[in-house]
């Protein structure tokens, strides 16, 4: 059985994927202008694998005894380019520090499973940090995918 402290966990966990799916998904539609073609597309994919992080993490919450929530955490769309990627690269920075957070709770607890769950998500989360990241430089991003 799962402490409350990881089930508390996932669904901040919950909450932060449902904020930035919601956050690049109206970025995408608010964009316009030649940036809008370079990063659009990108966006709004990004916010679709987000989305489904919050299904995995639900589902595994739900499995453990938990009650996903239905509230994202605080969605910031920004107004000019640079400023929604600002945000959104803070987004997946903070991701990627709560999740490690969260793989040390599941690892204590022995809970091998939400561990593994959140290594892949991890994974994801770090190429959109790199793709945010790329952007606010000005470089083509880098492509990890084998």
């Amino acid at each position: 059985m799962a402490s409350q402290k990881l089930l508390e966990w996932l669904n901040k966990a919950i909450a932060a994927e449902m904020q930035v799916s919601i956050q690049y998904m109206w970025q995408h539609v608010q964009w316009s202008g030649v940036e809008h073609y370079a990063v659009a597309d990108k966006l709004e994919e990004i916010a679709i694998e987000e989305m489904k992080h919050a299904e995995k993490i639900a589902e595994r919450l739900w499995y453990l005894g938990g009650v996903p929530t239905t509230k994202p955490a605080q969605i910031t769309v920004g107004g000019e380019l640079y400023e929604m990627i600002e945000y959104d690269a803070k987004a997946e920075a903070d991701a990627i520090e709560m999740y490690k957070h969260i793989e040390e709770i599941a690892e204590a607890e022995g809970d091998v499973t939400t561990r593994f769950i959140f290594e892949g998500i991890l994974e994801q989360e770090e190429e959109h940090h790199d793709f945010f990241i790329s952007v606010m430089e000005g470089k083509k991003p880098v492509s990890r995918k084998k």
